[in-house]
């Protein structure tokens, strides 16, 4: 770990999700060049060498939950604004200093954001 708590492999997953910033968000896709949010967070967990669940569902349901006020790069967020009877409908990936990356939405493209406000988050690294 580096000096930070940031993991080699939270690092690797953030530098390629980063490496993706403005390619095209398209529901249903996995990478190399086009993305949707979870398809995003699994590309670039997968580029570390782990594989994560395939769905901001599973993603949230499956992997180990931590505190708002606990969270490091890497750690998935999901918005509290876009939960749905308790099933997470997106996920960006913290990348440090406030910000997430993420794959938003159709008509848009990888991008980075502000950490939401509001968000539930798990750690995968």
């Amino acid at each position: 770990k580096t000096a930070s708590g940031t993991s080699a492999k939270a690092q690797q997953a953030i530098q390629t999700a980063l490496n993706k910033l403005g390619s095209p968000y398209v529901w249903g896709a996995e990478g190399p060049n086009q993305f949707d949010c979870s398809g995003l967070t699994q590309y670039a967990a997968k580029s570390a060498g782990v594989n994560i669940p395939r769905t901001a569902d599973l993603q949230y349901q499956q992997l180990p939950k931590v505190a708002p006020s606990q969270i490091r790069p890497g750690d998935l967020i999901f918005p509290d604004s876009e939960f749905n009877n308790g099933s997470p409908g997106h996920v960006m990936m913290y990348i440090g200093n406030g910000q997430v990356v993420e794959a938003p939405h159709s008509g848009a493209v990888v991008r980075v954001q502000p950490l939401p406000k509001s968000f539930h988050a798990s750690r995968w690294s």
